[in-house]
């Protein structure tokens, strides 16, 4: 049993560290191509690719999670856009859920040192407490996971660098982040309808 569980914590290992260099050549790709700036740029980007370009996009949306510095907003948005509010909502999911697997992997891997790279010290003390002895950060995770303004991103680098399963970091996310992505997809969704009338009279 021990060798099976050393054999699943390398495997973990190595497809974090393949999806971190896969995510990094998709960023470098995507800026030169200009589709991280436009959801227009995007959506014809994708589009174009055919079935291939639900995949291109599931992977953006890990991606953002990943690389924190990307506009997760953009992404949501773009899904919509290019697959209607059911299947964006579907594909938006499944990226993001894996863009956060891959996130509290790099945490588990290399710990704090990676957060303070990644993140702001402003950021880093307003969430010191949530980690803090006797502190119940699965449970205040979990209530954060469901709202959509919580910076999901570095929460779950954050939950990486505790004692905080891999099992129970899933079911957080799998069954938290629908709500969330509903309501912000949403919330999105008008306010691009209003500037797109705004802007065609």
């Amino acid at each position: 049993m021990e060798k099976m569980n050393d054999r699943m914590q390398v495997m973990l290992q190595v497809l974090t560290v393949c999806g971190l260099a896969g995510s990094i050549l998709l960023v470098v790709c995507g800026w030169r191509a200009g589709l991280l700036t436009s959801p227009e740029a995007m959506s014809a980007f994708v589009s174009g690719l055919g079935i291939l370009g639900i995949f291109v996009f599931i992977a953006f949306q890990a991606v953002q999670v990943v690389l924190p510095v990307l506009p997760g907003n953009l992404g949501c948005l773009a899904g919509v856009m290019m697959f209607g509010a059911w299947k964006g909502f579907i594909f938006n999911y499944i990226g993001i859920c894996l863009g956060s697997l891959m996130a509290f992997g790099l945490a588990k891997m290399y710990g704090r040192p990676l957060l303070k790279k990644l993140f702001s010290e402003k950021m880093l003390a307003k969430y010191e407490h949530w980690t803090g002895d006797g502190s119940p950060f699965a449970r205040l995770f979990a209530i954060a996971i469901f709202m959509p303004v919580a910076p999901d991103d570095f929460l779950c680098y954050l939950a990486g660098t505790t004692e905080m399963s891999w099992k129970r970091f899933t079911i957080i996310i799998l069954l938290g982040k629908p709500a969330a992505l509903a309501l912000y997809s949403m919330g999105l969704t008008v306010v691009w309808q209003q500037i797109v009338r705004l802007i065609t009279g």
